[in-house]
């Protein structure tokens, strides 16, 4: 394969070229155990006597008086397969920040519709393929952090480098087009804008200077010849899913790490290596212009990313921090919860098939204004089993169950985890957890290898080749997320009813009028509505037939009813969402567009869009 050929793969098809997932997915085999006693695929997977009714036929017609009757204050709309953007009768919609605009005046008209922006403003402009974000109200004013997780070098780069940075200056500008985007955001009478100039705007990229806590800072693991001290890393890369803070900071979440790491010299290809998927041949040529990326020469590079790092989006002058009592692996975001008792709870997954749902508990306990101090540093890391009578527990990764030492477990967590026999998942990403109720909710988006390749289906797998994904929830044992057991069910497995009438079609709750796949981003608004975004096969073709797009809906958790709200240009993903401070404003993110999307001629955009109902009423 050329080294350009890298480029056009998905991450998950990069991965399967470095490392082909375990033989078989317990989590499967769990699913079907439960399905055969319980009977899913014909009613309802429930918790108890409050159990969620599915019923056959939700928006089977797509009706306004269905969608109100669940719960829904809008008409949920069709499918679409052109470039643009539709949202329901009554709402509108308009970019709020594109790839490429100015976050500072002095790179206004920086970016060109042929060529992008150049190397010496591409720190100063809103970066590329948007994903997760959250908004921040400090002193009156209203702050998004937002990630942008990767480049498209066919786009980013000048014509005649075909994908491929052909000297050091355009891996900079590789590096800074990706990372984290802090920036104003306010309504200035024809709809909300970024605040170009506001002291608040900040880009954090590969090159900006972290700090690292937690039990791995400072270990040999980490230290490298620029940082002998291991507590120093520099730059967050592939920030894909997000989170926040109760005290109100960012988490930004480090997840295909792995690919910008290469060797122009001989290194030795470790067990850790292996297992995250890093290899002698980065995507993007790094390591042939900045020896921070050559593993011949700083082999412990790899193992200061791969974290959650937290930045504080009210002091631009602050240093990010990497917590490693988090766990290194491929982080799509990070919920943050309480124990009964205060204590500190974050919800993880790791996204890429065969791989686990993490927990993270502290040892000290939050209290509004209090000290913060140890809270994301101090503390145990758990990863999941799901077993198959639809309960769980959750298993502590330490130096006595895995017969590791503490900084070598949490480097390694995905090692540690098969040790202590966690259940392995069809590619974890966003995890929501129920404002309303003790509950949490993880999207897992496919496993096309299911039944090949060395992934064999379990006898009673109704679904061989998972291409479609489902959606896992959890209640913990007492209404406490610090509780060591829970129950699961699944609030969905997603489908295409109009091509099969079997496992396929996807549970009850999935129609032709709502259908979708591979569900990836998820987010609660404060009504208790869960929003469903999508990251899968838009051909409209075969399998995928009638389902369009990409999208976004929303899910009532109490009847199982779920409703097609927004669908993005094609070739898009629909990745990230927050609201305005009123509620009035949803902020949602449209990744690697196809066409000439926003523009209408030139490259395509990656952009923040915002949408809000015309009638002026909250929108979430």
């Amino acid at each position: 394969m050329k080294k350009s050929d890298l480029i056009d793969l998905s991450w998950d098809e990069f991965d399967e070229l470095r490392d082909p997932r375990p033989a078989g997915n317990d989590f499967d085999a769990v699913v079907e155990r439960a399905i055969s006693r319980r009977g899913f695929l014909g009613g309802a997977l429930a918790f108890g006597s409050g159990a969620v009714a599915m019923g056959a036929g939700v928006f089977g017609s797509a009706t306004s008086a269905r969608a109100q009757a669940a719960g829904f204050a809008f008409t949920p709309i069709d499918i679409a397969t052109d470039f643009d953007i539709h949202v329901p009768e009554g709402y509108a919609w308009k970019p709020l920040v594109r790839w490429g605009d100015a976050l500072w005046s002095e790179a206004e008209g920086a970016f060109s519709p042929e060529t992008g922006v150049s190397v010496e403003m591409s720190d100063k402009v809103f970066g590329e393929n948007t994903d997760g974000m959250e908004l921040f109200e400090v002193d009156g004013k209203q702050l998004i952090a937002v990630n942008s997780e990767y480049v498209n070098p066919k786009i980013n780069l000048p014509a005649d480098s075909e994908g491929m940075p052909k000297n050091a200056d355009e891996v900079v500008l590789l590096k800074n087009l990706q990372g984290v985007t802090v920036m104003e955001v306010a309504d200035q009478g024809e709809g909300y804008a970024v605040v170009v100039d506001s002291p608040y705007n900040r880009r954090i990229t590969h090159e900006t200077q972290m700090t690292m806590d937690g039990p791995v800072a400072g270990s040999d693991l980490v230290k490298t010849n620029a940082d002998p001290e291991g507590m120093s890393p520099k730059g967050t890369m592939n920030n894909c899913g997000s989170g926040r803070t109760l005290w109100g900071t960012y988490l930004t979440c480090e997840e295909n790490f792995n690919g910008y790491f290469g060797a122009t010299g001989e290194f030795t290809l470790t067990e850790g290596f292996e297992r995250y998927g890093i290899g002698g041949e980065g995507r993007y040529a790094y390591e042939k212009f900045d020896e921070r990326y050559d593993l011949s020469k700083e082999p412990m590079e790899p193992n200061r990313h791969g974290w959650i790092t937290e930045i504080d989006p009210a002091n631009p002058d602050s240093t990010p921090v990497k917590h490693s009592a988090l766990g290194r692996f491929k982080h799509e975001n990070a919920a943050m919860t309480q124990t009964a008792d205060g204590r500190v709870v974050v919800y993880m997954g790791d996204d890429e098939r065969g791989e686990f749902i993490y927990r993270y508990v502290s040892n000290g306990v939050y209290t509004e204004g209090g000290s913060t101090d140890g809270l994301l540093s101090d503390g145990t890391l758990y990863v999941a089993r799901f077993n198959d009578d639809m309960t769980g527990e959750w298993l502590a990764l330490t130096p006595e169950t895995t017969g590791m030492e503490l900084a070598e477990l949490l480097v390694h967590a995905r090692m540690a985890g098969s040790k202590v026999g966690a259940t392995t998942m069809d590619r974890p990403e966003w995890i929501a957890v129920n404002p309303l109720k003790s509950e949490a909710y993880c999207a897992l988006t496919n496993n096309s290898k299911r039944g090949s390749e060395g992934m064999p289906v379990n006898a009673a797998n109704p679904r061989e080749t998972n291409d479609y994904g489902q959606i896992v929830r959890w209640r913990p044992e007492g209404e406490d997320h610090g509780a060591e057991t829970f129950a699961w069910d699944l609030y969905v497995m997603a489908g295409n009813p109009a091509v099969y009438d079997n496992a396929y079609g996807g549970s009850d709750n999935v129609t032709p009028g709502n259908m979708f796949n591979s569900p990836d981003g998820m987010a609660f608004d404060t009504q208790g509505m869960l929003w469903i975004q999508t990251d899968g096969d838009d051909s409209n073709e075969g399998d995928f037939a009638g389902q369009g797009n990409n999208q976004m809906l929303v899910g009532n958790t109490e009847t199982g009813d779920i409703a097609r709200f927004l669908t993005a240009p094609n070739g898009a993903e629909v990745t990230g969402l927050c609201w305005s401070a009123d509620k009035k404003v949803a902020f949602v993110g449209i990744q690697h567009p196809g066409g000439s999307w926003p523009d209408g001629d030139g490259i395509p955009r990656s952009s923040v869009i915002s949408v809000w109902r015309e009638d002026g009423q909250a929108i979430g």
